[in-house]
């Protein structure tokens, strides 16, 4: 799967991803202190799934009409990596392709959904 991990975003958790086979472009790595339209742009162009911890990326999405393959928000506390990691995992066992056209908030204890657009 094809993700684009915002700077938040702990290096480990994109360090599992890349260990469990999947293409993560970093922003972190790649251009450090980009705004978010242009991550949500980069996103779009790349056609990658948004990872973030940032909530201000569902107003650029939802209020400001951003588009964005689809968007990973993780809503579990940054100081338990190991359970950020295991949540993720979760999902993407979950929900799999299913998360492009998806606004997925990870939590603790459950996950929340929502279509990007209607059909």
């Amino acid at each position: 799967m094809r993700w684009l991990a915002d700077e938040c975003i702990a290096a480990s958790l994109v360090a599992s991803l890349r260990q469990s086979g999947h293409d993560v472009l970093y922003v972190t790595e790649y251009a450090s202190g980009l705004h978010d339209v242009d991550v949500v742009e980069l996103a779009k162009h790349e056609q990658r799934l948004l990872l973030t911890e940032d909530k201000d990326f569902g107003d650029l999405i939802f209020r400001r009409g951003r588009a964005v393959p689809g968007i990973v928000l993780i809503r579990v506390a940054s100081e338990n990596l190991r359970l950020q990691a295991e949540r993720l995992a979760t999902a993407i066992d979950q929900y799999g392709d299913r998360l492009f056209g998806q606004y997925l908030v990870i939590e603790e204890g459950r996950f929340r959904s929502r279509p990007l657009w209607e059909d």
